[in-house]
């Protein structure tokens, strides 16, 4: 196993040839500190990750942790397990990286949301503060709200007014939300980075219409005073919208500009097979729409959430990613994006979705899950056993998703930290795994059965399955605890206490990544 020092990596950063930078802790554990162009890669989730992020087992990649020991080397094992033949692990983490005078950052999904800042500074993209935005509600000025969120984000909580736009498709769809030029439009998010990167999307493309940011998204408007909506689902109209050859021309103008390059569907399979190059295949499209029928090899990434989330689809600094959708317009506006945040090489694939299509949404490649083959339960079987007290159940959702839905009376788990959990299960009954997916539970199976005297089986089908029985959730913010969500990185929203405390130093972190990012100077944002 290679290992390489700080200033080695930081030489490897800066020249040019493909690299990867695999931060082997968990997702909040990484969040507390770690290098501005690494990618969280847990060892909780290696197995399904690192062959999704890493297409090219030649890629160089180096390994990362936060100093305990033990880590980083564990994930290098890993991957020169499954074939990849350039790793190295840094020593000493980030203490080390520190210590050698360089820049350490908090907060997951950097690169994206300092270049959210960088766009704001450097095309000066208007915003407006929540009080503004109120008047203007109150004056019936002619306008628009719109959320650049995903739905779920969308319905937990809204702007009263607002309907859901995620950023990927306002160039798309704005010609039938806002046909009118003199409709004043404002975009938001919860805080900043996508209500400036959605705003921007629209004035870049040369919209007509007065389009602003909501200073700081709904964070901003609960702190101004003004209460959220929940539960709502408003959203624009299904389907081609008619001003298609409006947005497509735009959205050619923008990406061209960026150089953001066609790519014909018979030139794909080269560049597929190209084995000195990584390359990304990515659908931008609505993720109901790439289930519906998706090209073959491809994986969804909705074009607002990559841009925003670049770092959990794209590990390889000087890959190639090839865009996805079914007008062009989508993948024309992210690919722009895409450039200018990471200088990737970005294409866009005509007719991309001529020919066979695929169903179904996208599962990460897990071979090691598949070979586990555990004894099941079904759910109809372990809700009769929990009612007579015959089975305890070990739960591997993400803690915030726990929080909100899990199996009456089950106990909160990560694979990395299984032993936690064994004095707590009681030596003669059944334990039944559950997870959001299969794979997860499949690879904690044998894990547990190490720690436990009691057989060890699988909910099949995963919590899906329990859902579709109509089988009984429970809910409980408080379990895990928030120091105990080790495995994500809390928003300010998902807190028990501070929550106010939170959102104002969030937003005061975002606009200082800014300089944060000059001071490290690996970034080299508009370079297209």
């Amino acid at each position: 196993m290679q290992r390489i020092t700080p200033a080695t990596l930081k030489s490897w950063i800066g020249d040019g040839a493909e690299l990867a930078i695999l931060d082997a802790r968990e997702d909040g554990e990484f969040g507390r500190s770690h290098l501005f162009w690494a990618n969280p890669c847990g060892l909780s989730r290696a197995e399904q990750r690192a062959r999704a992020i890493l297409p090219r087992p030649g890629t160089r990649i180096a390994c990362v942790d936060g100093g305990e020991g033990g880590l980083a080397e564990r994930l290098a094992v890993y991957l020169e397990g499954i074939g990849c033949t350039d790793v190295s692990v840094m020593e000493g983490g980030t203490p080390a990286w520190a210590a050698a005078g360089y820049v350490l950052f908090s907060g997951v999904n950097v690169p994206s949301k300092a270049f959210g800042e960088w766009v704001e500074h450097h095309y000066h993209t208007p915003s407006i503060d929540p009080a503004e935005l109120q008047a203007m509600r109150a004056s019936g000025e002619p306008m628009v709200i719109l959320d650049s969120r995903p739905m779920d984000e969308f319905r937990r909580m809204s702007i009263p007014g607002a309907i859901d736009v995620p950023g990927g498709e306002l160039v798309y769809r704005i010609g039938e939300i806002a046909p009118d030029p003199a409709t004043t439009i404002v975009v938001n998010c919860a805080g900043r980075t996508r209500s400036i990167m959605g705003a921007e999307s629209l004035r870049s493309a040369g919209l007509p219409n007065k389009v602003v940011a909501l200073r700081n998204g709904t964070m901003g408007w609960e702190l101004a005073g003004f209460a959220c909506e929940t539960g709502r689902t408003d959203s624009y109209p299904a389907g081609t919208p008619g001003s298609l050859p409006t947005a497509l021309a735009r959205a050619t103008d923008f990406a061209a500009r960026a150089g953001v390059r066609p790519l014909s569907r018979a030139g794909l399979p080269g560049l597929l097979a190209d084995t000195s190059r990584t390359t990304y295949l990515l659908d931008v499209r609505d993720p109901a729409e790439y289930a519906a029928g998706h090209l073959p090899g491809s994986r969804s990434a909705p074009g607002g959430q990559l841009v925003q989330a670049t770092d959990q689809w794209v590990a390889v600094r000087g890959a190639r990613i090839v865009l996805v959708d079914d007008t062009g317009v989508r993948a024309r506006m992210t690919g722009g994006w895409l450039r200018q945040l990471g200088q990737w090489e970005v294409h866009v694939l005509e007719d991309g979705l001529a020919g066979p299509l695929e169903t179904g949404p996208w599962r990460p490649a897990c071979p090691e899950a598949d070979a586990i083959r555990p004894e099941a339960v079904t759910p109809a079987e372990l809700g009769a056993l929990l009612g007579e007290g015959g089975a305890q159940v070990v739960q591997l959702s993400r803690s915030i998703d726990f929080r909100e839905a899990h199996i009456p009376g089950a106990l909160w788990g990560i694979r990395t930290r299984l032993s936690a959990l064994a004095p707590r299960l009681a030596g003669d009954r059944p334990v039944v795994v559950a997870a959001p997916d299969e794979a997860t539970a499949r690879l904690a199976i044998p894990e547990l059965q190490a720690l436990v005297a009691a057989p060890v089986r699988l909910l099949a089908g995963g919590l899906a399955a329990w859902r579709e029985a109509g089988l009984p959730l429970a809910a409980n913010r408080r379990t895990p605890e928030d120091a105990d969500c080790i495995d994500t990185y809390l928003r300010p929203y998902d807190r028990n206490e501070g929550v106010e405390a939170a959102m104002h130093e969030y937003l005061s972190w975002e606009i200082d990544l800014v300089h944060e990012v000059a001071r490290d100077g690996d970034a080299r944002f508009g370079q297209v």
